[in-house]
């Protein structure tokens, strides 16, 4: 993968984000008005598998600088940077579901 991840991704984080500027109920809605969550899982594996793309790329960069195949460090540096920050967003996403739970969790009726 030689591209960037699309940056629509980072449009939905912002339904999930404490310092979202719209209201997340007021999104991805289906004909009863209620949320999604199978949109939501669905973007979530999405990400995750976009991740493991993203892993899976750094590793054949490695084997091929290591081989010899390849002498751009470069492409190597660029994938290793492109997995990285993939895998800080799917944490940073992971977290604030973890962390919406937890306040569900804890809300006392």
């Amino acid at each position: 993968m030689n591209t960037i991840a699309s940056l629509a991704a980072i449009d939905n984080l912002e339904s999930v984000s404490r310092y979202s500027t719209t209201n997340p109920l007021q999104e991805n809605k289906d004909q009863t008005n209620h949320v999604s969550f199978e949109s939501l899982l669905d973007s979530a594996m999405k990400m995750i598998h976009e991740t493991e793309d993203y892993s899976n790329a750094v590793e054949e960069e490695v084997i091929k600088y290591a081989s010899g195949e390849s002498t751009n460090l470069h492409d190597l540096m660029i994938a290793q940077q492109k997995a990285n920050t993939t895998l800080q967003y799917t944490v940073a996403v992971k977290n604030t579901a973890v962390e919406a739970y937890r306040t569900l969790m804890n809300l006392q009726f």
